[in-house]
């Protein structure tokens, strides 16, 4: 028989305590063996900043030894700068801060930048809407330059922006604030949100994610006065349209729920990613003519996007329409930009014009 105090030790036991967020300088400490090697292979090794730029990249990404990888791609990998170069593994935001905060150290200028919005392609053809993004800012012999790991993002049609460091330890904190929340730590996940605002108070996803948080605990007054606050930093966030729309038809403010409602429609409407999305999933569940639809849209807002053509292309081809699905193909090809992606689309373009010879011999 267990007693009373053998329950309470067991509880203690398996009942983890609320995580802590690091303070900034936490986050943003280069690891001692880090900063040597920095030193060492960057600092000493040359004097021109695009020689130490250079040696910079292959410190961060060459392999520490043989039979171990290189830093990796990981959307989870909200870390700090010492537990990147520790488990070799970063998302945008952690790359951005680890590479930004030894970019400074070897004594170039280097900053965050923000990135609105983003459609990124994964695994087999995976594709991630994705509202927020953020990378390397440099600037070399007076040339300025991006850093991205991620190379399979489309930005949207602002670009990479400038920020200061307060808004790229917002976006981390928010960050972990999120994927704390999806793992039910809800004090932790507090704890970090308010970090976030602390670092900017103007920053509407921390805001959003706030609401979303009270709105689980059932506390929906505090809820509504984060998502209103989210709407008021933002008004045209769509996650806070449709989290603060949900919550007032929760409450009974169904006139204010309509209103935000429609403003998300309104905003859906313009967003090129979203209607893009759109044809994907209409495209994944066969119905090409509305894939169509949605990817013509998508190219009416954004037409310099070769990845948007090249949906359309594939959506007019499994409708059984070479010769705009060939038109389409063209127009990727001639976007594409970089020679490998034009060479993709070349050959897609010639194995069409192979299909439609045959067609037309028949």
């Amino acid at each position: 028989m267990i007693g009373w105090n053998a329950f309470a030790l067991l509880a203690a036991i398996t009942t983890a305590p609320p995580a802590v967020p690091p303070s900034p300088e936490q986050v943003m400490a280069i690891p001692a063996e880090l900063r040597q090697q920095l030193q060492e292979q960057v600092v000493h090794g040359a004097n021109a900043s695009d020689k130490r730029l250079q040696l910079l990249v292959e410190l961060v990404f060459q392999p520490r030894h043989p039979e171990t990888p290189s830093l990796q791609y990981d959307t989870a990998a909200t870390l700090t700068v010492a537990e990147t170069w520790a488990q070799q593994r970063a998302n945008c935001l952690s790359f951005t801060l680890l590479f930004v905060a030894l970019a400074r150290e070897a004594g170039l200028e280097a900053h965050m930048q923000e990135v609105g919005q983003v459609v990124g392609w994964y695994q087999e053809q995976g594709v991630i809407y994705n509202a927020g993004h953020v990378n390397v800012g440099l600037r070399v012999d007076g040339r300025r330059a991006t850093l991205d790991l991620d190379q399979n993002v489309l930005y949207d049609r602002r670009g990479p922006q400038p920020i200061s460091d307060q808004r790229a330890l917002a976006h981390f904190y928010n960050n972990r604030g999120a994927e704390l929340m999806a793992a039910h730590d809800g004090e932790g996940a507090r704890a970090h949100l308010r970090m976030a605002l602390q670092m900017d108070p103007h920053f509407a996803p921390a805001w959003n994610n706030l609401g979303v948080l009270e709105t689980r605990a059932g506390d929906l007054d505090a809820a509504a006065r984060a998502l209103d606050n989210a709407l008021q930093e933002d008004p045209m966030l769509a996650s806070a349209l449709s989290n603060t729309s949900a919550l007032y038809h929760r409450i009974g403010r169904e006139q204010q729920a309509a209103r935000l409602a429609m403003r998300l429609q309104r905003v859906h409407a313009r967003d090129p990613f979203y209607q893009f999305m759109q044809g994907v999933t209409a495209e994944r569940r066969g119905d090409y003519a509305q894939a169509v639809v949605a990817y013509r849209h998508a190219i009416r807002l954004y037409g310099s996007a070769h990845q948007f053509h090249f949906g359309l292309a594939r959506a007019y081809f499994l409708e059984g329409d070479n010769r705009r699905a060939m038109r389409e193909m063209a127009r990727a090809r001639e976007l594409g930009g970089t020679d490998p992606v034009r060479a993709v689309y070349q050959s897609k373009l010639d194995s069409l014009r192979r299909i439609s010879a045959r067609h037309a011999s028949r």
